[in-house]
């Protein structure tokens, strides 16, 4: 059994606190720039592109990813409280929400620049997982997204929230829905006959996966609770995202590069 105690801020500048949530954007966005642009992207017109593109991710996930926690996690509250929903360094950000962030935003720069969309969709697919580890490892750090009771020797007790022995969730999605999901999708990209929108719909059936079978070990949110048959809201909605990213590869598995 293990204590978490960490404090969820990692140091100051000028008295203003520099979080870890907010260091593994950061961080997320840093590597994952490094990998597309060293390792993925040969062409040198598209590796200036991907350097625009950049901005619009940001924006993607932050309106996107800020916006899908206040309508799908919390709204309730929001409604109430609207000035809060500026305040991101406070936390409540929803993946899926950012997913669909990224997408809308992908959209106008592609059509902006005639690129295919498919194409940067794949990059950030095979990116992701990086950010996602990060991401995930902040979660555990701020002792948010923790998993259920459980009496296994590697638990956790997260004593900022209870006296509970739990699940450390947080690194079991960091390990799958990060290492693994990385590991997975890079792997089948580059052994296999490139074909635009592969990659990202393999991305979504895989997260989906590691994300619905670890939901069943995580706390479900305390202002959601389990939503229908015993699943949590992100259950149903990766259910969802398996079923669209069937549905592309079926669409795409005959589109040639």
């Amino acid at each position: 059994m293990f204590i978490n105690n960490f404090d969820p801020v990692a140091f100051q500048v000028f008295s203003v606190d520099i979080r870890w949530y907010s260091l593994s954007y950061i961080f997320g966005l840093i590597f994952g720039w490094i990998y597309c642009q060293k390792v993925l992207i040969k062409d040198n017109l598209k590796k200036k592109l991907f350097d625009d593109y950049i901005l619009f991710i940001i924006i993607g996930i932050i309106i996107g990813g800020r916006l899908g926690y206040v309508l799908i996690y919390n709204p309730i509250y929001y409604i109430e409280n609207l000035k809060e929903i500026l305040m991101i360094w406070n936390g409540g950000m929803s993946f899926h929400g950012a997913l669909i962030g990224i997408t809308i935003s992908t959209i106008i720069f592609c059509k902006k620049n005639n690129e295919n969309i498919f194409y940067f969709l794949d990059l950030v697919s095979l990116s992701a997982p990086i950010g996602i580890f990060f991401g995930r490892i902040s979660n555990f750090i701020n002792s948010e997204l923790y998993g259920r009771e459980t009496d296994v020797v590697w638990s956790v007790k997260f004593i900022q929230v209870d006296n509970l022995d739990r699940h450390p969730s947080q690194i079991y999605e960091a390990f799958f829905e990060g290492i693994v999901l990385f590991i997975i999708l890079n792997f089948l990209y580059k052994k296999s006959i490139y074909r635009p929108g592969i990659t990202s719909s393999l991305f979504l059936i895989f997260y989906s996966i590691f994300r619905f079978t670890i939901e069943f070990l995580r706390e479900p949110d305390a202002q959601i609770g389990l939503v229908y048959s015993n699943m949590t809201m992100g259950q149903i909605i990766s259910i969802l995202t398996i079923m669209i990213g069937l549905i592309l590869i079926y669409f795409l598995k005959d589109v040639k590069k």
